[in-house]
């Protein structure tokens, strides 16, 4: 692994769904200067590892056949960068309680469809499971389950928890697992703890105002 991909594993997973934490891979929609995780399509394969949407071995599989076919691999990045924003907007919608864009849940859907060419329903000791067929070296892997995940996500009763950082320059995703579902923040010791330190800020400089207003009268 290159020096500029070291930092990727140890990027913060705090979605509760591959789908939500591949939407917080980038800073860049409110910040001009955030950072993108999602560079190029090394980056894309080392990140879907970290989140557990593609094990070792695919992975090193993935970046092989990325070696070999740069352009197939470009064309895949495009795509994931697309399929995230789509997902970013879908899910943020929901967490505002509007309705998302019909566009975007099209780009989902044909993921998905994409996807579930690729999976099998086959007999295990204890019934039936999905298994991924033809996938070797296929660049999309990626796409086809974070577009799985987002699609379970939305067909589930989760859907209600899903909430969107209330930070001033933070728009991550996440669930909200808290039992009265009142978490605010991606990160309490990250955005909650500027909101907190802004706040008391906030606070003595109005406290302090309010006294030298007296002492002028």
């Amino acid at each position: 692994m290159s020096a500029s991909k070291e930092w990727i594993p140890r990027l913060k997973l705090i979605g509760g769904a591959v789908c939500l934490d591949i939407a917080n891979t980038t800073g860049l929609r409110l910040e001009p200067d955030g950072e993108e995780a999602l560079r190029d399509y090394e980056d894309l394969v080392v990140w879907a590892a970290h989140a557990g949407a593609l094990d070792a071995k695919e992975g090193r599989s993935l970046l092989r056949a990325a070696e070999a076919e740069p352009k197939k691999a470009a064309a895949a990045h495009r795509g994931a960068i697309a399929l995230r924003e789509a997902i970013y907007r879908i899910f943020s919608a929901v967490a505002a309680r509007r309705a998302p864009e019909q566009g975007d849940v099209d780009l989902l859907n044909e993921a998905v469809a994409e996807a579930y060419r690729h999976l099998r329903l086959v007999p295990t000791t204890i019934g039936f499971a999905w298994e991924w067929r033809g996938v070797e070296a296929a660049f999309e892997l990626p796409l086809w389950r974070v577009a799985r995940s987002a699609a379970d996500l939305l067909v589930s009763p989760e859907l209600d928890r899903v909430r969107e950082c209330a930070g001033e320059k933070c728009d991550w995703l996440f669930l909200d697992a808290s039992k009265n579902q009142s978490r605010r923040w991606c990160d309490m010791a990250a955005c909650g703890n500027r909101a907190k330190a802004q706040r008391n800020y906030a606070r003595r400089r109005g406290n302090a105002t309010g006294v030298g207003r007296e002492g002028k009268a």
